[in-house]
């Protein structure tokens, strides 16, 4: 199946609209078997995804070191990311702290944006990959609705003031890596990142979705105006636009159980599945460059192949549209704006 290819930002990187994305690989609220997880990375570079997402913190080091495995041999042909902010440490007996991570590997993750941190956390990921390079680094889950404002104010001084910024800078500049950028679940704090000077990517879970569009303005105008993309992850909200019952990571609330049920009902309308709807939505603004959802399993990863070849009609956007769905100045698949 061929897939359309996206530029980031200004960087001569080209990412497939529909890419792979590897939390659930690391066991994420379920356990994935390591086969799955092998064949599910396998049979989507097989299909024409090349764009490849993964993390430290997924299954505190499995994701890595799992998505190596399934692309070294095919390097040269697809665009790997992965994160930085994270340390991994050694894990002895119970875990302190619940975490939604089942059957990780024995290590426990440790913040860390100041440039040493920043430094060997790329030369980890490295290693747990086992490749010579990846061409984007995200810093990973920095922001107040993450941390709390006053752990995120110490955080955000590691990556602004205590050299997290500059590390990824020397990385980019260097030619290390192809592309720097930040990947949360939070818009507010890639404001805040604009300040902090240029980035050629951002990995914006949950939203800009068909579900919520928080992040329309102004992120993603600045996004247009500083020349730098997004990639949409999380396109399912964690699951509610597959018929499950989680959002954000969580059991979702009642009024976003509502708004989903008139969303399918407009698809029911029209004979279209709900998850293509919300595959192909995001990518019709024109700062988001990928898609990323993130199947357990080949067939998981077939589903959404089908799903991403369903032909949508204007109509069902028009009638979202009509019925209040969508954030003001959303740009529609129909060509119209809200």
């Amino acid at each position: 199946m061929p897939f359309e290819k996206r530029r980031l930002g200004e960087t001569k990187l080209e990412v497939t609209t529909l890419g792979l994305g590897c939390a659930s690989l690391g066991g994420n609220m379920a356990a994935v078997a390591e086969a799955d997880a092998r064949a599910t990375i396998t049979a989507a570079l097989d299909a024409g995804i090349e764009y490849v997402d993964t993390a430290p913190f997924y299954g505190f080091g499995k994701s890595e070191r799992l998505v190596g495995d399934g692309v070294r041999a095919r390097r040269e042909s697809m665009i790997l990311s992965t994160k930085v902010g994270r340390l991994l440490a050694p894990q002895f007996g119970p875990y302190a702290t619940p975490n939604s991570w089942v059957d990780p590997l024995p290590f426990v993750d440790v913040f860390d944006y100041s440039y040493d941190a920043i430094m060997r956390s790329f030369e980890d990921s490295l290693q747990r990959l086992g490749v010579n390079r990846v061409d984007i680094l995200y810093v990973h889950d920095i922001g107040e609705a993450t941390h709390g404002k006053a752990r995120n104010a110490e955080l955000w001084d590691q990556l602004s003031r205590q050299g997290g910024y500059k590390a990824l800078r020397e990385l980019r500049d260097g030619g290390t890596v192809s592309a720097i950028g930040l990947g949360v679940n939070e818009w507010e704090v890639l404001m805040d990142a604009f300040e902090l000077g240029d980035w050629d990517a951002f990995l914006l879970a949950g939203r800009y979705t068909l579900l919520e569009q928080t992040s329309l303005s102004p992120f993603l105008e600045t996004c247009i105006a500083r020349k730098a993309s997004v990639v949409v992850g999380g396109p399912f909200n964690s699951g509610i636009l597959v018929g499950g019952d989680t959002w954000n990571y969580g059991k979702a609330p009642e009024e976003i159980v509502r708004k989903v049920g008139i969303i399918q009902s407009v698809c029911a309308d029209f004979g279209v599945a709900m998850p293509a709807a919300a595959l192909k939505f995001p990518l019709t603004h024109s700062a988001v460059a990928s898609v990323i959802p993130g199947p357990r399993t080949p067939t998981e990863l077939q589903q959404i192949l089908d799903w991403w070849a369903v032909d949508i009609p204007d109509g069902v956007w028009d009638a979202m549209a009509d019925k209040g769905l969508f954030a003001p100045g959303t740009p529609l698949p129909s060509g119209k704006t809200v």
